[in-house]
C-alpha cells in the first residue's frame, strides 16, 4: 500500500499540495492527472523523496523499491544494452562477486539468487525493451554520446522498466517516443506486475492502461475508479450535481435574504429573522468544478489561394550531399489537406517537415510552391528558445513589427493571454503555457499552412482537446506529426507513411495503422484454400475501394466540419461585425450574403457526398 497522507508543499508562499491524500493499493495501475502546474510532479518528487513535505507524509512498506527516471540523462561511452543491464544493480554486484566468491556456500547462495531474479534471461530482456523503444541491433551497440537527447532519454526509460521496481513512477514516459514506441510502451505497461503511478496526457493511454485516476485539481486529490473516459463521465456527472446543488443553494439563500428583509423590522418575527440570518452567515458556497479561462487556441484563417499549394516531383531531400534522407518524393499538398506524417523516429518525419517548410532545399527533382504562401512551422526548439526573462508581450511585438499595440494584444488574446497573462514572465509559464506561445507566434501571419512537429508535448488533455477544436475550424492546410493517437484521429483526413527512404501516402485509418504495428488483424499465411489470381486481384481490388472509401468519407465529413465553422463565422460577422474574424469584418453585407450562400451550398454538397459515400461502404461491408 502506497499511502499519500495529508501532503501540503509550499512554492514562493503558495501552497502547491494542500494536506492532499490518497491511498494506492498494491499492483494498481494509477493515472496522474491535472491541469499544467497543479502539481503532479511536485507530488512524485515528494513520493521518490528528492522534495520535502512541509506537512504530512508518505508511507510504504520497508524495502519497497521505487523507480523512477532520473532528470539527468545517461552518457558518456558505454552502449545502451550496456546501460540498461547496468539498471539491475543486484544482478551487477552478484555476478562481480561470484566471479572473485572463493566460497563455496557463498557461491551457492549467490547462483541460487541469480536464478531467483531471472538474471541469466537479462541480456535478452534488456534486448527486448530497447527494440520496443526502438533501438535495433546496430543502436544497441553504439556509445551514448552518438544520440540525441531524446534517444537518451529512452535509454534511461528502458534502464528504469527492465529494473521492475515495485512502484513504477513515470512522468509523461511518451513525450519523447514516436507512435510506435509509445505502442510498445503502452502494451509493456499494461502486463506491468508491480505499482505503477503515470503522470500522463495520452487519452489512449490513460484508457487503455490504468484501472484508476488520481486527480489533483486546488492542491487537493481525488480518486476515481476506472480509466480516463470512466474519469470525464464520473466528473460530468459531479459537476451536474454541484450545478443542480448551488442553484437549490442560491434560491434558498434568496428565500431567507427576502424572509430577513421582510420580518426583521416586526417585534413578532424579529427573533426567526435573526435565526434565520445566522443560517444566511454560515451558509458555505458550493465550489463550482474549476474551469481554466485562459485555455485558448484559435487559429486565424488565412486568405484563399488556389490549389495546389506544394508540389513536389521526384524530389530528393538530406542534410550531407550525395546522401539523400529520402528520395522520389511525389506529393501534393492542397488548401484543405489535413495530413499526418507516420513513421519511427530517425526515418525523416522531420526532414520532410523542414523541406515543405522551405527550410531545406530539393537536391535532386523539384519542389513547386505558391508564391503568396505563408508557412507556421512549430517545433518543440521554438518552444525552448523563447526567452525566461521576457514577456510573451515583448516576444509579440517583436515578432509583429510595425503593427499597432492592438493587433499585437489581439494575437495574444486568441491564445489566452490577456491581461496579466500577456505581461508574465516566460519563465514563470508552464510548459503548455510557453507552447501555446510559441503556437501564438508562428501563426501571427495567418499562415495557409500550419507544419506542427510534436504540438501536444506539455499540453494537458484539456488542452489537447482545445487545439483539436482550432484546427478542425481553421482554414488551412495542416501537416501533422504526432504520437497522439487521438489527435491524429480527430484531425487527419491524410496518412503519409514515411519509411525507407520514401513517402508514400497510407492505404487505410490510423486504426488500421495500429493493427499493423501490432501485428494485429494481419493476413495469416498458408490458411485455407489458396485463392486464384483471379479471386486475390478481386479481394485487392475490394481492399483498395474500401480503403478508398474511408478516406473520402473522413474527408467528407473534415469538409463539413470545415464549412459549418466557416458558416457560423459567416453569420457572425453578419450580425456583429466589431467581433467579426479580420478577414470578415471589412466585406459588405452583401459580399459576406454571396459567401454565406455559397458555404451553405457547399455544406450541404459535402453531406450528401459523406452519407452517399457511406452507403457504399455499407454495400460493401453486407
Amino acid at each position: 500500500m502506497l499511502t499519500i497522507n495529508g501532503i501540503t508543499v509550499r512554492l514562493g508562499g503558495r501552497a502547491i499540495l494542500d494536506r492532499a491524500s490518497a491511498s494506492i493499493t498494491p499492483g494498481s495501475k494509477v493515472g496522474l492527472i491535472g491541469r499544467n502546474g497543479a502539481g503532479k510532479s511536485t507530488l512524485m518528487k515528494v513520493i521518490v523523496g528528492q522534495l520535502e513535505a512541509d506537512e504530512g507524509e508518505i508511507e510504504m512498506p520497508r524495502r519497497t523499491r521505487l523507480g523512477y527516471i532520473a532528470q539527468e540523462a545517461p552518457s558518456g561511452t558505454t552502449t545502451p544494452f550496456d546501460a540498461v543491464l547496468a539498471a539491475d544493480t543486484e544482478r551487477a554486484a552478484l555476478l562481480d562477486e561470484a566471479e572473485h566468491c572463493t566460497d563455496a556456500h557463498r557461491l551457492g547462495d549467490i547462483h541460487d539468487r541469480l536464478l531467483a531474479i531471472d538474471a541469466y534471461s537479462a541480456p535478452s530482456r534488456a534486448g527486448r525493451i530497447l527494440l520496443g523503444l526502438g533501438f535495433d541491433d546496430e543502436m544497441q551497440g553504439r556509445p551514448l554520446d552518438s544520440y540525441s537527447g531524446g534517444w537518451k532519454m529512452r535509454v534511461a526509460l528502458a534502464a528504469l522498466l527492465f529494473s521492475a521496481p515495485d512502484i513504477l513512477l513515470l512522468d509523461e514516459p511518451s513525450n519523447h517516443l514516436d507512435l510506435e514506441a509509445t505502442l510498445w510502451l503502452e502494451n509493456f505497461l499494461k502486463g506491468y506486475a508491480g505499482t505503477l503511478v503515470v503522470i500522463s496526457h495520452e487519452r489512449d493511454l490513460l484508457n487503455n492502461v490504468v484501472d484508476t485516476i488520481l486527480h489533483l485539481e486546488r492542491g487537493k486529490i481525488s480518486l476515481y475508479s476506472g480509466n480516463y473516459d470512466g474519469f470525464e463521465k464520473q466528473r460530468a456527472e459531479r459537476a451536474a450535481q454541484l450545478a443542480a446543488a448551488s442553484a437549490a443553494q442560491d434560491a434558498q439563500r434568496a428565500r431567507l435574504q427576502d424572509y430577513i428583509a421582510r420580518n426583521s423590522a416586526r417585534a413578532s418575527t424579529a427573533k426567526q429573522a435573526q435565526s434565520r440570518a445566522k443560517m444566511l452567515t454560515k451558509m458555505q458556497p458550493i465550489a463550482a468544478l474549476a474551469e481554466d479561462p485562459s485555455l485558448s487556441f484559435d487559429f486565424p484563417n488565412p486568405s484563399e489561394l488556389r490549389p495546389p499549394l506544394i508540389t513536389l516531383d521526384m524530389a530528393a531531400v538530406g542534410y550531407a550531399a550525395d546522401t539523400p534522407i529520402l528520395q522520389r518524393l511525389n506529393l501534393r499538398i492542397d488548401p484543405d489537406d489535413r495530413v499526418a506524417l507516420l513513421g519511427r523516429n530517425g526515418n525523416g518525419k522531420t526532414t520532410l517537415a523542414r523541406l515543405l517548410a522551405a527550410q531545406l532545399t530539393p537536391m535532386a527533382g523539384a519542389m513547386n510552391a505558391s508564391g503568396k504562401m505563408k508557412v507556421g512551422y512549430f517545433t518543440q526548439y521554438q518552444v525552448e528558445e523563447l526567452h525566461g526573462d521576457e514577456t510573451p508581450l515583448q516576444h509579440m511585438t517583436r515578432a509583429m513589427e510595425g503593427h499597432t499595440p492592438g493587433a499585437v494584444r489581439a494575437q495574444l488574446g486568441r491564445f489566452g493571454f490577456s491581461g496579466e497573462k500577456a505581461t508574465t514572465l516566460v519563465g514563470k509559464l508552464s510548459g503548455g503555457e510557453r507552447a501555446r506561445l510559441a503556437l501564438a507566434l508562428i501563426t501571427r501571419d495567418a499562415p495557409h499552412l500550419l507544419i506542427l512537429d510534436e504540438p501536444t508535448n506539455h499540453l494537458d488533455v484539456d488542452a489537447r482537446e482545445a487545439l483539436v477544436q482550432a484546427l478542425n475550424g481553421y482554414d488551412g492546410a495542416v501537416i501533422l506529426i504526432s504520437h497522439d493517437r487521438h489527435m491524429v484521429e480527430l484531425t487527419a483526413d491524410r496518412l503519409v507513411l514515411v519509411d525507407q527512404g520514401a513517402a508514400v501516402d497510407y492505404p487505410g485509418s490510423i486504426d488500421d495503422y495500429i493493427d499493423f504495428i501490432l501485428g494485429r488483424n494481419q493476413p495469416k499465411a498458408d490458411k485455407g484454400p489458396k485463392l486464384s489470381k483471379a479471386d486475390s486481384k478481386a479481394n485487392n481490388k475490394a481492399r483498395e475501394d474500401a480503403s478508398a472509401l474511408k478516406r473520402a468519407a473522413a474527408e467528407a465529413e473534415a469538409a463539413s466540419a470545415r464549412l459549418a465553422s466557416h458558416c457560423q463565422a459567416l453569420d457572425q460577422a453578419m450580425a456583429n461585425p466589431a467581433a467579426a474574424e479580420p478577414t470578415l469584418a471589412s466585406l459588405p453585407i452583401s459580399e459576406l450574403s454571396r459567401r454565406r450562400a455559397q458555404a451553405a451550398a457547399d455544406l450541404e454538397a459535402a453531406e450528401a457526398r459523406w452519407l452517399e459515400i457511406s452507403e457504399q461502404l455499407d454495400q460493401l461491408a453486407a
